[in-house]
């Protein structure tokens, strides 16, 4: 992607989806996590590819790996954000690991549509998605899938506190 936050859309889209499955804040931050390797390449003027060995499946897998185990510790801190959005969280250690991988996965999927230099099956050459769709095409599917995501948010906030009125409701009646 041009700009990292295009990856917002299809991972809070897909994490929110099947937030019963996936660690929705691990996986999210998997797809933020993996373009530090294009900040430190920058940063130190290594020049070109800049999607390197975080951007294949083999290597991105490890990384969000180390990006599972690392947010492991910071489960009680996304319960707190995740209550704060309204959105049920109870982390899953296993759940958090394939979050992690899945996550940097999906970000490798979107860039090696969009960039020339992203090798997907490295050490292979092949570049089988580059150009699969347009770089307009992707950019407008990643806005489409941020606004969906905005509307399955809102209806998992509207779910969360019909729940928690009918709780209230439940506890109140037993006194």
């Amino acid at each position: 992607m041009p700009f990292t936050p295009y990856h917002f859309g299809p991972s809070g889209f897909i994490g929110l989806t099947f937030r019963r499955w996936i660690d929705v804040p691990v996986f999210v931050l998997a797809n933020v996590i993996v373009d530090i390797e294009i900040l430190v390449i920058r940063l130190f003027g290594a020049g070109w590819p800049v999607h390197r060995y975080s951007h294949t499946l083999l290597i991105g897998a490890v990384v969000g790996l180390i990006w599972a185990l690392a947010a492991y510790p910071l489960r009680n801190f996304f319960t707190k954000i995740m209550r704060i959005l309204r959105i049920p969280y109870q982390p899953n250690f296993w759940k958090m690991l394939i979050s992690g991988v899945l996550g940097v996965w999906l970000h490798v999927m979107i860039d090696a549509i969009y960039h020339p230099d992203v090798r997907l099956f490295w050490p292979s050459r092949a570049k089988p998605l580059y150009a699969l769709l347009s770089r307009q095409q992707i950019e407008a599917l990643c806005v489409v899938f941020f606004v969906a995501a905005i509307v399955l948010w809102v209806v998992a906030v509207v779910s969360y506190s019909k729940r928690k009125k009918l709780k209230e409701a439940a506890s109140n009646g037993k006194d």
